[in-house]
């Protein structure tokens, strides 16, 4: 998944064809284990780097929420935590369906549980995050285009 972002992003310290890497490495996987990789290399976008007022504003999320979120999604188990976004905090349900990468700031889309719809968190903005024991189905890419439009995000 590394690579394929590296190769998305024009890495310029990426001087190799990173493509014919990611694809040997892949072809040492078993057949179910690179299914599960494609599954989840599918679920991350690249979009345009992040703007001035975003990076002016960017703290780095800590390890725990990082770990803790990065288990949900590969696992596809739901999430509470507390998001602190420009107005006052909120607690959030949420399935992490796919997670965004607006150089060097990463989101998370998500469908929200509380509120019923397609959701945008930027993961440095999320604290105290708990991952359940509820797993969930991934929802059509459809459901997330709106998301993904302002983004102009394609896939690794």
């Amino acid at each position: 998944v590394s690579l394929a972002i590296a190769e998305r992003m024009a890495a310029p310290w990426a001087l190799a064809d990173l493509g014919a890497i990611r694809r040997k490495l892949a072809a040492s996987f078993a057949p179910a284990m690179r299914d599960r990789v494609e599954g989840l290399r599918a679920r991350i976008r690249i979009g345009q780097a992040a703007s001035g007022p975003v990076l002016g504003s960017l703290r780095a999320p800590d390890a725990e929420t990082v770990g803790r979120l990065f288990e949900a999604f590969v696992e596809t188990r739901t999430i509470r935590f507390a998001y602190r976004g420009t107005g006052p905090e909120t607690q959030r349900r949420v399935e992490p369906q796919m997670l965004m990468l607006n150089y060097p700031v990463w989101y998370v889309l998500a469908w929200d549980l509380d509120r019923q719809a397609v959701r945008t968190f930027r993961c440095d903005r999320m604290r105290s995050v708990a991952v359940t024991a509820e797993a969930f189905r991934l929802r059509p890419p459809a459901d997330f285009v709106a998301a993904l439009e302002g983004a102009q995000a394609a896939a690794p």
